[in-house]
């Protein structure tokens, strides 16, 4: 057992190096195969980390979603402040702020120019308002408007103001940004399997009569076809390092005039790269496309080699 376990691994540390050596003694072309391979698989991860950044950026969002809760008539102050600090209480709810009937006249005379004929009046028409931030940890449509109708069940509340139109308008371009990259990353996948496969099946043509001979001579296709499926995994870690250094390039030109962007802001924000895990699933990603589309060359045209 450990005799043909040793034969396996000889074989595959021959196969493993012998690949890389056709893949350096023939520099230009591969070269050139392995840029375009980099840049069809920098064009995905460059799109999801655009993604990842802006849903990033999101989460410092859930500050702008203010409801207006107005109680009712009736409400006294003390009850009023009561409401609010019960309010404030909840877990998904950040803070609650009190403008109470008083404050709401006084506000709206400076802002109208009527305080003469307000001051008339025999009673405050305003209710007390509460102006409540909720808590979210994204951008969730559901998650607002589920806090929304268990607000509109309490008694103390006679209407809320709650306008999301602008919130649903975002959630249905992220949703549409996701799909745009999926379908594009599967296209920009299929696009890597065919060069490869092709680069692949060129090789195999002009290796056709060494390949011939080595059938002749007993060599199996599981033999055979070990250097060419190493060079479809070289093409992948050659590629997916390219598509790294892109992304990580593109990411330090757009740092410096983003972050100027962001000091305009409350939010100091910068770019987020390509982390340990999605780096790792970059190089998994190219190098599962480069062994898949060198073995799809291989069973197709490999297998059709025979010695005459």
């Amino acid at each position: 057992m450990k005799k043909y376990i040793k034969i396996w691994l000889t074989q595959n540390a021959h196969a493993f190096f012998f690949s890389l050596g056709q893949y350096i003694k023939n520099p230009i072309n591969n070269i050139l195969t392995t840029v375009v391979i980099g840049i069809s698989l920098a064009f995905p991860a460059g799109f999801y980390v655009f993604l990842n950044n802006i849903q990033i950026l999101s989460k410092d969002w859930d500050s702008a979603i203010e409801i207006n809760i107005f109680l009712d008539t009736k409400i006294s102050s003390e009850e009023a402040h009561f409401f609010t600090e019960r309010i404030s209480a909840r877990t998904d709810i950040a803070e609650a702020i009190l403008i109470s009937k008083d404050e709401a006249l006084s506000e709206y005379k400076k802002l109208s120019g009527f305080s003469d004929v307000l001051s008339v009046l025999d009673d405050n028409p305003f209710p007390h308002v509460v102006l409540i931030k909720p808590v979210f940890n994204d951008i969730n449509e559901s998650k607002a408007k589920n806090l929304v109708n268990e607000l509109r069940a309490m008694h103390e509340i006679e209407s809320i103001q709650y306008d999301n139109k602008w919130l649903k308008r975002l959630v249905h371009i992220i949703d549409i940004v996701k799909l745009v990259i999926f379908i594009l990353s599967v296209l920009l996948a299929i696009a890597v399997l065919l060069i490869i496969g092709n680069t692949i099946r060129l090789s195999i043509y002009s290796h056709r009569h060494e390949i011939e001979i080595k059938k002749l001579f007993g060599g199996t296709d599981s033999f055979i076809q070990r250097p060419f499926l190493y060079s479809g995994l070289w093409y992948g870690v050659f590629g997916s390092t390219i598509a790294w250094v892109l992304v990580s390039i593109s990411l330090q030109i757009l740092s410096e005039p983003i972050r100027n962007l962001s000091e305009l802001y409350p939010n100091n924000f910068e770019l987020i790269g390509l982390g340990y895990t999605h780096t790792a699933y970059l190089f998994s990603i190219g190098i599962l496309l480069g062994v898949f589309g060198s073995w799809l060359s291989v069973k197709r045209h490999l297998y059709s080699i025979e010695p005459n």
